[in-house]
């Protein structure tokens, strides 16, 4: 274990999310998204009072399949909510569909929130989208490229990629001391 020891504790929640992108034959990529929530323990279900809900039976599981063109921009939008905790969970679905034509390069988590903030959606699906995008980042090659003159998406976004740093200087040194425009509001 790379942390140090823990002070003694009891496990209650566990949360798994798992990210996988496919490259498809025609040329647009698929990217997955799954969210699996359950406790360690015996609890009511919200959804059908009088059941229990027993350890290790998922309170959330979530899917989602965003379809991409290579400028990242949102194609298709498909969800599937395989246990969710209320009855009224799966209507949240419906709106995932005013993402299609959005851009996951700068300014996805603001679509997110524009889109499926608040009640329009759910809290867990908007949490799958808005990591979604890293691993969109990290299957699609052609976000790592230069449009012309501008830098790829990803310089400027974390000190490894700092513009004045080690890795920007040896792997784009042409946009090494760069300065970045600030985006209007």
């Amino acid at each position: 274990m790379p942390l140090s020891p823990p002070a003694p504790r009891t496990a209650r929640h566990i949360r798994r999310i798992t990210y996988q992108g496919f490259e498809r034959e025609d040329g647009l990529w698929d990217i997955e998204g799954e969210l699996h929530d359950s406790k360690t323990h015996d609890l009511p279900s919200r959804r059908n009072p009088g059941r229990t809900r027993r350890a290790g039976e998922p309170i959330h599981h979530m899917w989602l399949r965003v379809t991409v063109d290579r400028n990242l921009v949102v194609q298709a939008i498909e969800s599937a909510m395989d246990d969710h905790p209320l009855a009224g969970c799966p209507q949240a679905q419906r709106a995932l569909q005013a993402m299609v034509g959005c851009s996951m390069t700068r300014g996805w988590r603001q679509s997110i929130q524009i889109h499926l903030g608040g009640v329009a959606s759910c809290t867990h699906l908007r949490e799958l989208l808005f990591n979604l995008a890293t691993a969109t980042f990290q299957s699609v090659e052609s976000a790592f490229q230069s449009q012309g003159d501008e830098p790829p998406r990803h310089l400027g976004q974390c000190t490894g990629w700092d513009f004045h740093g080690q890795a920007v200087k040896e792997h784009y040194p042409q946009f090494y001391g760069h300065t970045p425009q600030l985006l209007k509001k």
